[in-house]
């Protein structure tokens, strides 16, 4: 087994209750929870097990374009090889550029296998796939970060934004039913009037889940239908505000800059606010996401993401592309339409899901 090893635990009790905060029930859940830091060239020895959730699909069943990019096709690859050369360590870099792993996170990963086939610690190609498992793993693991809600901030705020057509006003949808069903009030600012299929949409999934909606006619001043939501959140001690934004291309600069103005207005309300600015990006758009996370974080910093339809025909190594170059927590994926398939990234679960060893 390889260097420094990595522990799986049950969460404790204390961890438990420190898990309903963040909106994640513990009892469907594995943590990874010691591991000891790695020197370079030196693997770690990951053991990972999918996470058993009564009633919900395992992620390996979800995740079957993922799964055929990233997992059959490295077994594939090192299968079809007696001995370690350059021209299995070429494909391998291929087959993770192709996968959407991104250039930064591929060359550092190639690096640091070429480095314990150096020191001896990689001797054949068999070695290979656990020895990429671990390094995706410690490349993802430290963006696996549950969102927390802290209810001594009423409302506490979330600000949705990202691309038209990458799941935003859905994604509220499930998070608001979800907050729900942990017994915190929700309220959604219907911030996207620019569309009035979005409001509609919005409105729709806050009678589905018997949440108010604050939202004015198409056309009208964002950020104060935000201001106007806030101020509501507020008067009725509500625990959280969930806005939705209009819809927009990352290289929109007007359309950048009515975000900041978003933040500034509502600023006036609550300084800490918003106290979540999560960007929710499209898995189908590859590598684009990663273009897109860059101008949103650089317009409004943005603090957690959602990646939405894994589920589909996306190649999944985007989210290590964006956690390489970004180091931006992973809030929640997507991986059907049920709001229970919008679930809280764990590492682990996600790694064993896509590339297996067995």
């Amino acid at each position: 087994m390889y260097g420094a090893s990595v522990y799986l635990f049950l969460i404790s009790q204390t961890a438990s209750i420190s898990l309903l905060l963040s909106g994640v029930n513990p009892n469907l859940m594995f943590r990874i929870f010691k591991k000891k830091s790695k020197k370079p060239g030196e693997l770690q020895d990951v053991q990972l097990r999918p996470v058993e959730q009564s009633g919900v699909d395992p992620l390996e069943k979800l995740l079957g374009d993922s799964r055929n990019t990233i997992g059959k096709r490295l077994k594939t690859l090192v299968s079809g090889h007696t001995d370690i050369n350059e021209d299995l360590l070429e494909e391998l870099e291929t087959a993770l550029l192709t996968a959407d792993v991104g250039v930064k996170a591929s060359l550092a990963i190639m690096e640091n296998l070429r480095t314990a086939i150096n020191n001896g610690s990689i001797k054949e190609p068999g070695a290979l796939l656990p020895a990429v498992q671990a390094e995706l793993y410690e490349l993802i693991e430290p963006c696996e970060q549950f969102l927390a809600v802290d209810t001594s901030h009423k409302p506490f705020v979330i600000l949705m934004v990202g691309i038209n057509g990458a799941g935003k006003t859905t994604t509220i949808g499930k998070l608001a039913q979800r907050f729900k069903e942990e017994g915190l009030s929700v309220m959604l600012a219907a911030g996207d009037t620019f569309r009035a299929a979005a409001v509609e949409q919005l409105k729709s999934w806050g009678a589905r889940n018997d949440v108010p909606v604050i939202a004015q006619g198409t056309g009208a001043d964002s950020a104060a239908v935000i201001f106007d939501a806030l101020e509501s959140a507020k008067a009725r001690e509500v625990d959280i505000l969930i806005a939705d934004t209009a819809g927009r291309l990352h290289t929109q600069s007007n359309l950048m800059e009515e975000l900041k103005k978003i933040r500034r207005v509502i600023s006036r309300v609550d300084e800490n606010a918003p106290h979540e600015v999560m960007l929710v990006v499209d898995a189908g758009t590859g590598t684009n996401a990663l273009n897109q996370a860059r101008h949103f974080n650089e317009a409004v910093n943005i603090s957690g993401i959602t990646i939405t339809k894994l589920d589909g025909t996306a190649r999944g190594g985007m989210l290590f592309a964006i956690a390489s170059e970004l180091s931006i927590p992973i809030r929640y994926i997507g991986v059907g339409e049920a709001a229970k398939d919008l679930r809280p990234f764990d590492a682990g679960t996600f790694i064993n899901a896509i590339l297996p060893l067995d």
